[in-house]
Parts: structure tokens; C-alpha cells; sequence
């Protein structure tokens, strides 16, 4: 009977497939091709050094029992590794390694240890965690959809979200990237989105990992000359969720590596989330080509949350704390703590804690003393409002003036510090800067910027006007 490499592989599988969970044969086995049989010789193709020192290490003792079945006691087990360049390209040659000896299977083929041929396995891949034959998603399931509070502020980014856990890699919204100032909740959204397809499709691949972290990753993995199993690691997900991609900013190495993770990813119908604290068209540093692909799905604004938000966001944390509070304490807190949810959970937690460590009633007079201190605590985020306003006093106009069309010279220039302060002291995006001060677009915000930067430099009157109004919005 003539056997063939192919048909002596899918037997192997199918006994493999009976004794290990669906994830990790969908992980470790179905990438594995076969090459060649000769005799009782199997040689299989696997994608990386990574690959193969994984499959040793846990898989050795499956292998041998698999390959035995079919081929006899004396069946051996060779590892085509096909090496890459560090574009990702591959190359025409293999890199050809028996199997170890380890489990008792190949003794005669290893003249020397293994350890020896290959470097030992430290790699990046042990801060995501791979443990119990799975990768570890690193989500954290407290945050999740039932705990994220619609509201106007949020609504487009928690309806995308949830269209994307429902469909991953299926939707127009790929990547989805959700971007907002500070403690707007763009972690917790895409925890949730991850949480939700974990508990709707058990079988995928889900990792959560902030962008600081994936480029110490690819430090470490450059280090040790282990780029494309980085690589390789990341293609093998179904979902890949990075948080505060801005960090990526001027890494010129890890947005390379990135782009090449990203299009394997979105061109295999894989998906892609994204926070960030910037609109795409407002980060800078970052290569043109990535930026392009940002765009290619929805950027998602998650924006301050209006009052009614803020009572319903304290009303469900008290709630599921089980601690009751009075209606005017709660609009208290609400009306007097504006500048983000992280904040407004943080001034009822310091509430609670007092009234429960002090041993006393939660009052209006006690709350308007921690609300005092906490708000006195935080740093005050400037609003577009009150610099127009600001701005516009000093420069004795009215904001009606200050937003008007007219080309003035003093009334531009007032408007260009407006904008160009308002970049300076909020995290409002430039297209939200522009609509907001007169309805121009980013472009002219962009301009307004370096116009005051320039000035700045050679007008001494100009940069008095600087001087004057930062003193007075930071005081």
C-alpha cells in the first residue's frame, strides 16, 4: 500500500483532533503542513522556530503516539521550518530539525541536544500569556456591556462595538477605533467587546494588550532575534484589541512590524480594535500608511457625558456597590463633577469611604466636602468655551466677533490663540476645535497652530499675548 505524506498527516490529525481541545488544534495543528514521507520518515512544515519549540514542548508525546499508529515503533519526525526576512517575505530555503528526543521518539537522528540548534524559548510571547495550551485573552470581564451606560456621548461607539462582538471581522467596522480624552471609558468599551466574543464564540482567538506593552515586546523580540515569531504570534489571532495606540507614536520599528501584523489580520477577515486618545488625523508621528488604514473602518468619538449620563453612570455604580444614597446627593455630585466618568466614580467611592470609615451618614454637607477636595485634587481640564471666552475679553471683543468670518487681522489673530490654546489645554480633536470655534475644519486649526508657534518666535508683542492668556487660563 502507497502511503503519502498527505494522507499519513490527516490520520495523524484526526487522532490529535479527538485528544486535545478545539482551540488548540485549531491553533497548533491546522497551520502544520506536510512535505514529504520517506519510509517511515515524516518531515511537516510548521510556520516558525516558535511553532516548533511549542509543539516539542507540549505536543512531543501526542506526536509520537499519532505517528506510531500509522507509520510503526519506528516512525521519525522531521520539522521543515521555512525562514522569513525581516520584511516577513519569505526566502527560498528551510531549515530542516528531527524531532527531539525528549519523549523517547527519534533517538538515532539527534547527534546533539536540541537546545543546542535553537535558542531556548524566552520570548515575548510570556507577557500575554500562553498558559493551559491556549493563548489568555487578558481581558478583564468587569468590564463589560452591562456595566457601559449608553448616553448621547457614547452611543455611536457602544452600537458599533457591540455590531463588532456580534460579527468579528464581519462588519465595515475594521478596525473599529475608539478615541476620547482621559477615564471616557475607551478601555472598558473594548474589554466589553472582547468579554462579549469570548462568551459568543468560544472558539477564537481574543487578546487584549496596551501598545506600551506590544513595543517592549518587539524591543525584546528584535533583542533576541525572534521578529517573526512576533509576528507569527500575533497572525494566528481572530481578534487583536490594542489600547492607546498613540503610543506608537515616532516608533518608527514597531509601526513597520504593526502594518505588517494589521494587513495579514484585516485581509484574513480578522478583527481589529483600537483606542486612542486622538482622532486619526490628529496623530502625529505616526507613518501615512498605517494612519490610511485607521481610517479604513470607523473612528468612534467617545465624548464628555452630559448630566443625564452622569446621574445614570452614578445611579448603576451605587447600585451594583448595594449602597443607597439620596436623589439631591447624587445630582450633587453629578452637576459638580463634569470632566470624566473616572473622576465622577472616583468622587463616590471617596463618599462612601468616608461615610463608612468615619461611621456616618452619607449628607449633603459631607458630600459637598469631598466633593470640594476631590475637584480642588484634580487638574481642572480647560473647556473650548471658556478659552473663547478668555480669549475674547482680552482682546475686548465679544465671542460672536471672535467666531465671525471677517479677516482682521486682530480678530484672526485672536481666533488662531483660541484654537491654538484650545489644542494646548483640552483633548478636544482638531475637527472639534474647528467646528467649534467658528465652524472651520482641522486644517485650519492645523494652520492657527504653527501661525502661533511662528509668531511666537518673532513677534515680541505677539508673544506677550501668549504669555498673558496662558497665565490666565491656568490659573
Amino acid at each position: 500500500m502507497n502511503l503519502s505524506a498527505s494522507s499519513v498527516w490527516e490520520k495523524c490529525l484526526a487522532f490529535i483532533k479527538d485528544n486535545i481541545q478545539p482551540q488548540a488544534y485549531k491553533t497548533w495543528f491546522l497551520p502544520i503542513k506536510p512535505v514529504k514521507l520517506n519510509g517511515n520518515v515524516l518531515s511537516i512544515e510548521v510556520p516558525s522556530k516558535f511553532f516548533y519549540e511549542w509543539l516539542e514542548e507540549h505536543y512531543v508525546k501526542l506526536l509520537k503516539t499519532a505517528l506510531q499508529k500509522e507509520l510503526g515503533n519506528d516512525a521519525r519526525l522531521i520539522y521543515s521550518i521555512r525562514m522569513e526576512n525581516t520584511l516577513g517575505n519569505k526566502i527560498a530555503f528551510t531549515e530542516n530539525i528531527p524531532s527531539n528526543n525528549r519523549a523517547g521518539m527519534l533517538p538515532q537522528d539527534v547527534d546533539a541536544p536540541l537546545n543546542s540548534q535553537v535558542t531556548e524559548l524566552k520570548n515575548p510571547f510570556i507577557i500575554p500569556g500562553i498558559k493551559n495550551l491556549q493563548i489568555e485573552s487578558q481581558l478583564n470581564p468587569s468590564y463589560n456591556f452591562e456595566n457601559f451606560l449608553e448616553g448621547d456621548s457614547n452611543r455611536l461607539a457602544r452600537s458599533a462595538a457591540l455590531a463588532v462582538s456580534a460579527k468579528p471581522g464581519g462588519t465595515s467596522f475594521n478596525p473599529l477605533l475608539i478615541f476620547g480624552g482621559v477615564g471616557l471609558g475607551k478601555t472598558h468599551l473594548a474589554h466589553a467587546i472582547g468579554v462579549e466574543i469570548k462568551e459568543k464564540y468560544q472558539d477564537k482567538t481574543v487578546l487584549y494588550i496596551a501598545a506600551e506593552k506590544f513595543t517592549q515586546q518587539y524591543i525584546e523580540a528584535v533583542k533576541r532575534n525572534t521578529r517573526n515569531d512576533f509576528i507569527h504570534f500575533y497572525q494566528i489571532l481572530d481578534v487583536l484589541i490594542i489600547d492607546d495606540v498613540q503610543f506608537l507614536s515616532g516608533k518608527t520599528g514597531t509601526q513597520d512590524v504593526f502594518f505588517h501584523i494589521f494587513n495579514h489580520l484585516h485581509q484574513n477577515g480578522k478583527q481589529v480594535i483600537l483606542t486612542s486618545d486622538k482622532a486619526p488625523v490628529d496623530m502625529q508621528d505616526i507613518e501615512q500608511r498605517l494612519l490610511s488604514r485607521f481610517k479604513w473602518g470607523l473612528s468612534a468619538e467617545l465624548q464628555l457625558p452630559n448630566y443625564e449620563t452622569r446621574i445614570s453612570i452614578l445611579k448603576n455604580k451605587l447600585y451594583r456597590d448595594g449602597v443607597k444614597i439620596s436623589e439631591d446627593i447624587i445630582e450633587y455630585v453629578a452637576k459638580n463633577i463634569k470632566t470624566n466618568i473616572r473622576e465622577l466614580e472616583g468622587a463616590i467611592i471617596s463618599l462612601i469611604a468616608q461615610s463608612s470609615f468615619n461611621k456616618v451618614e452619607i449628607t449633603q454637607e459631607l458630600a459637598q466636602d469631598v466633593v470640594m477636595k476631590f475637584v480642588k485634587n484634580t487638574k481642572r481640564e480647560v473647556s473650548i468655551d471658556y478659552i473663547q471666552k478668555v480669549v475674547s475679553d482680552y482682546f475686548q471683543m465679544d465671542v460672536e466677533t471672535l467666531q465671525s468670518k471677517t479677516r482682521r487681522r486682530h480678530i484672526v489673530q485672536a481666533r488662531q490663540l483660541a484654537m491654538y490654546f484650545a489644542k494646548k489645554f483640552t483633548k478636544a480633536s482638531l475637527a472639534s476645535i474647528g467646528n467649534q470655534i467658528g465652524k472651520r475644519d482641522h486644517a485650519t486649526v492645523l494652520h492657527a497652530c504653527k501661525t502661533v508657534d511662528n509668531l511666537t518666535f518673532t513677534d515680541k508683542q505677539f508673544r506677550k499675548y501668549v504669555e498673558d492668556l496662558s497665565q490666565k487660563l491656568t490659573l
